[in-house]
């Protein structure tokens, strides 16, 4: 097995290709080992109607990491990516797994895609978009919010690329993935710094698949953790 995990914590399905499901064969195709931590275990997207399954227990997250880590393995971690969360109560445990990680490999990168919502409204559960940004947020190397989630972090309207890159800074942040972002006809995906932005447009597809969010957000990680440029990595991203 390749030597260079990143931990994925995020929702798990039985069918369809979400969170872990969309996270982990990009990042094993990319060469990369992954260590899925199932927030949620559910049958189906629950786009798709009611799904059956459950939501993880927190300290199952904690005990499945130390398990891992008790045998000398936590400190191969390059990377953990935080994405869909099924209880606020969740958060605390994946803080604690991130700064386990950062102590025995302070060069591992931290991705928080904090999914809670889209331009169709919030889906999370409540307290959890709180929780992500009290908990989650101030330990991210790189943020990945949508346009949706982007304002609602930063309590400002997100219309334009413009938009985007003035309510990524009052994030606080060193980098931010913003995605689904109006661009005229198109649809931007940006990369923000505190003193550099970089844009990645598309066209702006009718019927757009569950998960691609996901997919994104662990194909920038995999770039970042092999120290690409962040502008490079958001174009390969885009690109694959």
């Amino acid at each position: 097995m390749p030597d260079s995990p990143i931990i994925s914590i995020q929702s798990e399905v039985v069918r369809g290709h979400v969170g872990n499901s969309a996270a982990r064969f990009a990042l094993q195709r990319l060469g990369l080992d992954v260590w899925s931590l199932p927030t949620v275990l559910l049958s189906h997207h629950p786009g798709h109607g009611r799904p059956e399954g459950r939501t993880t227990e927190a300290q199952e997250l904690v005990a499945l990491f130390e398990s891992l880590a008790r045998r000398g393995w936590a400190g191969q971690v390059r990377g953990v990516i935080t994405g869909y969360l099924g209880a606020a109560a969740q958060t605390s445990a994946a803080a604690s797994i991130v700064a386990r990680v950062k102590t025995l490999n302070p060069s591992a990168l931290y991705l928080c895609d904090p999914v809670f919502g889209d331009d169709d409204g919030a889906y999370a559960k409540p307290g959890v978009a709180e929780a992500i940004a009290r908990d989650l947020l101030p330990l991210a190397d790189i943020a990945a919010p949508n346009r949706f989630e982007l304002s609602s972090l930063s309590s400002q309207r997100v219309e334009s690329p413009a938009d985007a890159v003035r309510a990524a800074r009052l994030l606080g942040l060193r980098e931010v993935v913003v995605t689904s972002v109006p661009d005229g006809a198109r649809i931007a995906n940006i990369v923000v710094t505190p003193s550099q932005a970089w844009r990645c447009s598309v066209e702006r597809e009718a019927h757009v698949p569950h998960g691609t969010g996901d997919l994104l957000s662990a194909l920038y990680l995999a770039l970042r953790v092999e120290r690409h440029a962040p502008a490079d990595a958001l174009a390969a991203s885009v690109s694959r």
